[in-house]
């Protein structure tokens, strides 16, 4: 059996791969983009990717190809009706990077409101041991405890945040952006009432035709100019020029980004002209990529073959 892995740094070089040898010959590439798939591919059986594109002009002259197994939960880079048509199982992974995405989620909402980079930036300066006094809070910061902690997209992450936002002392209201929610835990709100409400506004939701643009200039001008956003979704879910506009007119207090419109961040990306690390924090996409995160995604992906292998249909999302 013919095995591809598409996209292996995508999980790290840290992190050990040679597993999938078990099921047969490997080819391994650090990375893939589209104008290489479809050459890389063509004699696979099973194609282990990312983000490389699975469609019909990747996969047509790919006649062997009967699983593809996904270093990810989201599948938009799967042409889904395409791969039935080919009899071609797509399975994901799920749950997989929570814990990392929650303890992140809350790293950037505390570094934000207590001015965490300034801090730093002070003592590291020297201007702290300059100075006569045991102590400095010229940058004003506040508590978390008392605060409402809004979400959008209250699925498996969106509850494990809530549940420390609560511990925190936070009271905890959402907005289902699917109009679907099953939660009774929490207070479920329209969303002008959670965009007016939120001190601090964290995203969780999917990215599809209702959440895109989500996060837009009529959104901002209904939060609070304390507030403080965080998404760690999908970056289409926010505008990036209505963000900035936002935080550069002071229309809200701050935000948190370890996802954007399009990565890596472009060069004229209006944010890159926000350089205040209390006002503006992004990170690279790595919320996901705990060492332990991507380790259980690995050891994932082996049982999702190995149940297809057996005839089993494990994470499968296009039956």
């Amino acid at each position: 059996m013919k095995l591809v892995v598409l996209e292996r740094n995508s999980v790290g070089t840290d992190v050990d791969v040679s597993c999938f040898e078990a099921f047969g010959e490997v080819d391994y590439y650090p990375n893939t983009v589209a104008e290489n798939t479809a050459e890389r591919v063509k004699d696979a059986d099973i194609i282990i990717s990312n983000k490389a594109p699975m469609n019909e002009t990747t996969l047509k002259d790919a006649p062997n190809v009967k699983l593809i197994c996904l270093f990810a939960t989201g599948f938009d880079c799967v042409d889904l009706a395409y791969c039935k048509s080919r009899g071609i199982k797509v399975a994901n992974v799920v749950n997989y990077s929570t814990a990392a995405v929650v303890q992140h989620t809350i790293l950037l909402a505390l570094a934000l409101e207590e001015k965490l980079a300034f801090y730093d930036d002070y003592v590291k300066s020297g201007a702290y041991a300059a100075q006569d006094r045991f102590s400095n809070f010229d940058r004003t910061f506040g508590e978390l405890d008392g605060k409402t902690w809004g979400i959008v997209g209250m699925g498996n992450i969106g509850r494990r945040v809530a549940k420390v936002a609560q511990a925190l002392g936070c009271k905890v209201i959402f907005y289902s952006a699917s109009g679907k929610s099953s939660c009774t835990e929490y207070e479920r709100v329209e969303f002008d009432e959670l965009l007016a409400q939120s001190d601090i506004l964290s995203l969780h939701c999917p990215l599809s035709d209702r959440t895109r643009g989500l996060m837009n200039r009529e959104a901002f001008a209904k939060m609070k100019q304390t507030a403080i956003l965080v998404n760690v979704a999908r970056g289409p879910v926010v505008e990036t020029q209505a963000l900035y506009e936002a935080l550069t007119t002071g229309q809200i207090a701050a935000a948190g980004l370890d996802v954007l419109e399009q990565e890596p961040i472009a060069k004229d990306n209006p944010l890159n002209n926000i350089t205040d690390s209390t006002k503006l924090i992004i990170t690279p996409h790595m919320a996901w990529a705990s060492k332990e995160a991507r380790t259980r995604l690995v050891g994932e992906v082996m049982k999702n073959i190995q149940a297809f292998l057996d005839g089993e249909e494990r994470n499968i999302v296009n039956k």
